[in-house]
């Protein structure tokens, strides 16, 4: 799918002076990812420059006429080709539109500034036209050329990057930077032109992710962080001026005023920025960074990861290093070419995030808006936690590959929630509680991560800090500030909870009971095995028999998950396919989210037969046709984060042969390479890892465990190399989608679990077969 993309952009990049990969050269993993999977539809994934784990992420921010709407969360569609600027901050895949970050966008013009850009709402004047003719992406670097002939070829370091624009000749040659543009908008925005010293600073006071969403977006609507940058360049500066709202000012070189968060037309003509010019026909190298925490920071972390003789081809080679050190943590063989670019491309997004917020020298904003430093042992803060989607893939994947960034996490959740009177925020954006989703997912993350073998972080003191969060009420929880989707409540009313053992409906104050019920029960499941790893046996027990709760929202008269009111009964009317009592999802769904009791499940549902022929019928029409994208609300939804554990579900079953075959299905229709190649969302990775897992024929058996569930490996051979720790080596022979049998280690595995000892290195033999086995049944 990237063939055309290349052949069409090489004669830009030789008439602009670039260069590019030799025909000869041998592919590396990086060679192999095409970061515009996902970048069309509801993938809202980017296509831009960024390294592992970044916190700068260099792409385009397009336009569909709006100044306040990109028509996507991450600020580029692909179907949309003209875009407002390049912005330096992003977030991988989230759902919310738009979402996260898309911080100052800079826009090259080959033009003069005649008036404000603000003003400009159509973006009819200060945007430009492209075609994917003239685009490429690869890991670390990102080429664009415009339609007024400006040419761009940027490269990213983990706080940095560094750009070459080229301006037509004969043409005014402007950059404008539209400083207080963020995706979500600003509350206030400055920008500072040096001519003399061949340099523009500013920053952003922005944030609320997810602000115009439940109820109206009232709830999250606010500040919570202001960016830093520094702009340097190479050629003379012949010009200055900036805007606010509808006013020009040529030779301006301060300027102030945000946006607000507001949408539409209250929004719209309002912002700040600034704007210099160049020479006619100038190629300009530019240098960037950026911090959370001062415009001092963003200095140091510039002279930190950019010599003054860094170049974008030592950069881009820099990073494309670094990509191929986490890339090489997976290394397969076997296969198609298509295949091999979906997994590789698949690994690539999983492991963007967490993203880095602190400085170069350990300095971060904490979630106290006070400047701190990273712990004693620990290496960098981290951010950016979906944790609702997270936990339930991403984190495990993280864990198994990279557990040293891995704790460095899970000691920066644990730093946000001591900063934050204790409370663990369901979804942190850079240092932001915003509330959003349900559950308590950040529980489940940590003790996945003890679970997993990751140790460098104060386990011993997270895990009091979760046990009191799960068991000690706050009034926020009596409160529906921000419900749904983004209830203040993070435990929402849990004295009621503790007595009732499920989320009243009626009382909750969350997002929808039965889902709150079912999420707590995932959580506290988790936290009570991290409990049992500690030795605390007393929160043992008591968190693993709140783990049970999930058995008080499943009717037994209606065979499904449901709401309850306070008083016991059942929220009706009832209907499977509506989402009364849950978040993002249907009673269908959400009925099978009980991973830390599958057997259990069962059991209510009647037995394992019984539950099997439901499932059946989960993944299949009436006719037996695969129902695996899009079949309403009755189906299995790929994008969905409560279900995507189903396809395994058939192991705990005793029929694992359909688990093979339901997840080499989804495998092969329904991740592809192309734009469209994500089934939704990518959820900071989430459906990126599931990808990852199914394709090497293992996955997570629930949170909080490091037990793994087996399937049929996509690849003949697979590789696992963590940061640390021994490999895991998994082998194919035979052909065809079914399991004919497993060796670990030499020796007959004759079951579907790995246990958790088998993250620490070992190896797996799969025999397959073209037919189903009783292998494992």
């Amino acid at each position: 799918m990237r063939r055309p993309v290349t052949v069409a952009l090489a004669a830009v990049l030789l008439a602009s002076g670039l260069t590019t990969m030799s025909a000869a050269a041998v592919p590396s993993p990086a060679d192999f990812v095409d970061p515009l999977i996902g970048s069309a539809g509801d993938g809202n994934t980017y296509p831009g420059a960024t390294a592992p784990f970044g916190m700068l992420a260099w792409s385009p921010t397009s336009t569909r006429g709006d100044q306040t709407s990109t028509g996507a969360a991450n600020g580029y569609q692909y179907d949309t080709t003209r875009l407002r600027g390049f912005s330096l901050t992003h977030v991988n895949g989230a759902g919310c539109n738009p979402g996260a970050a898309g911080d100052v966008p800079i826009l090259p013009f080959a033009g003069d500034v005649t008036s404000s850009p603000t003003a400009d709402t159509t973006d009819a004047v200060y945007a430009s036209n492209f075609s994917h003719a003239d685009e490429a992406a690869t890991p670390g670097r990102y080429r664009l050329g415009l339609a007024d002939g400006v040419t761009t070829d940027f490269a990213a370091s983990e706080r940095t990057v560094i750009g070459t624009i080229g301006f037509p000749a004969g043409k005014p040659a402007s950059l404008l930077f539209r400083t207080s543009n963020s995706l979500n908008g600003s509350e206030d925005a400055e920008t500072h032109l040096d001519p003399a010293h061949r340099k523009v600073t500013g920053s952003v006071l922005t944030g609320a992710f997810c602000g115009r969403r439940a109820n109206g977006g009232i709830n999250n609507r606010k500040s919570y962080y202001r960016l830093y940058f520094t702009a340097r360049f190479d050629q003379p500066v012949t010009g200055t001026g900036t805007w606010r709202d509808a006013t020009l000012q040529p030779g301006g070189t301060d300027q102030t005023g945000g946006e607000g968060y507001a949408t539409g037309k209250d929004r719209a003509g309002r912002g700040s920025g600034g704007y210099v010019t160049f020479a006619p026909g100038s190629k300009v190298t530019v240098r960037i960074a950026i911090s959370y925490v001062s415009l001092e920071g963003a200095e140091i972390n510039l002279r930190a990861e950019q010599s003054d003789t860094a170049s974008v081809d030592s950069i881009a080679a820099r990073t494309k290093r670094a990509w191929n050190t986490e890339l090489n943590r997976v290394q397969v063989t076997g296969g198609t070419t298509a295949q091999r670019t979906v997994f590789t491309t698949a690994l690539y997004h999983s492991l963007q995030q967490p993203n880095l917020v602190s400085d170069v020298n350990g300095r971060y904003l904490g979630m106290d808006r006070r400047v701190h430093r990273v712990e004693p042992g620990q290496d960098a803060q981290y951010s950016n936690f979906s944790g609702w989607d997270q936990y339930r893939a991403q984190v495990q994947l993280l864990a198994l590959l990279e557990p040293r960034v891995a704790g460095n996490f899970a000691q920066s959740l644990y730093n946000y929630a001591k900063q934050n009177d204790g409370v663990w925020d369901r979804w942190v954006h850079v240092n932001g509680a915003t509330h959003v989703m349900t559950g308590d997912p950040s529980a489940a993350t940590l003790a996945t991560f003890y679970a997993m073998g990751v140790r460098n972080f104060d386990y011993r003191g997270a895990f009091d800090s979760l046990y009191r969060q799960a068991t000690v009420p706050r009034p926020e929880g009596l409160q529906d500030a921000g419900c749904p989707g983004q209830c203040v409540g993070q435990r929402p009313n849990l004295a009621q909870y503790l007595t009732s053992h499920y989320a009243p409906n009626d009382v909750c104050h969350c997002w929808g009971g039965a889902a709150e019920t079912l999420e707590d029960s995932v959580a506290d499941f988790a936290i009570g095995h991290f409990a049992e790893l500690l030795g605390r046996t007393r929160e043992a027990a008591e968190l693993r028999a709140r783990g049970a709760y999930w058995r008080n929202v499943f009717n037994p008269g209606t065979g499904y998950m449901q709401a309850r009111n306070a008083d016991g009964s059942w929220v009706t009317p009832f209907d499977p396919a509506s989402d009364r009592g849950f978040a993002q999802g249907s009673a269908a769904a959400y009925t099978w989210m009980v991973p830390q009791d599958v057997a259990g499940l069962a059991d209510a549902m009647g037995g394992k037969a019984a539950a099997v022929t439901r499932l059946d019928g989960f993944f299949h029409d009436s006719a037996g046709n695969w129902q695996l994208r899009g079949g309403g609300p009755l189906k299995y939804d790929p994008t969905n984060e409560p279900d995507i554990h189903a396809p395994w579900l058939y192991n705990e079953l005793g029929q694992p042969w359909k688990t093979q075959e339901t997840v080499r299905q989804l495998v092969n229709s329904v991740y592809t390479t192309g734009p469209s190649g994500l089934p939704g969302n990518d959820d900071l990775g989430t459906m990126s890892a599931w990808y990852v897992f199914a394709a090497l024929g293992i996955y997570p058996r629930t949170p909080g465990s490091g037990e793994l569930l087996l399937s049929s490996p996509l690849f003949s051979s697979a590789v696992i190399r963590p940061s640390a720790g021994a490999p895991i080596r998994i082998t194919t022979s035979g052909s065809g989608k079914y399991v004919q049998d497993v060796r670990r280690n030499g020796r007959p595995q004759t079951g579907w679990k790995l246990d958790a000892g088998f993250l620490r290195g070992g190896r797996l033999d799969v025999r397959l077969s073209e037919t189903p086995t009783s292998w494992g049944s």
